[in-house]
């Protein structure tokens, strides 16, 4: 099993930053390929950005590529996502996620609120 932990989540004003954070244990990190998901109220839940085992990078959301920074520390079993220029549509719930060698993100953090005001 995996548990993954967020942080870093809150309020800010239109054009500031946040940076999340998510902790992982159960499993050797570095095995591990990492995504932050988002839902947004009324909304169905979207992937956000990847990183993979070997550091590949992908952002499957339009709106955050450009914006949006996914990284990983393997030393610290923490994955990150930095977001600049939050804008009141960036609101939701962002999710970590983990998978092993599976298809689909198979463990799940409890969330992370990120609420930009305009």
């Amino acid at each position: 099993q995996v548990q993954l932990v967020e942080s870093g989540g809150g309020l800010v004003q239109a054009g500031g930053s946040l940076r999340l954070a998510c902790v992982a244990s159960g499993r050797t990190f570095s095995t591990l390929s990492m995504a932050w998901f988002r839902q947004a109220p009324g909304k169905e839940r979207e992937f956000v950005a990847g990183i993979s085992r070997g550091q590949d990078t992908t952002y499957d959301n339009v709106s955050a590529r450009g914006r949006f920074t996914i990284s990983r520390d393997n030393a610290k079993n923490t994955v990150y996502l930095q977001m600049n220029s939050l804008k009141p549509e960036d609101t939701a719930v962002y999710y970590c996620a983990a998978k092993s060698y599976s298809i689909h993100y198979a463990y799940w953090g409890q969330g992370t609120q990120v609420t930009v005001s305009s």
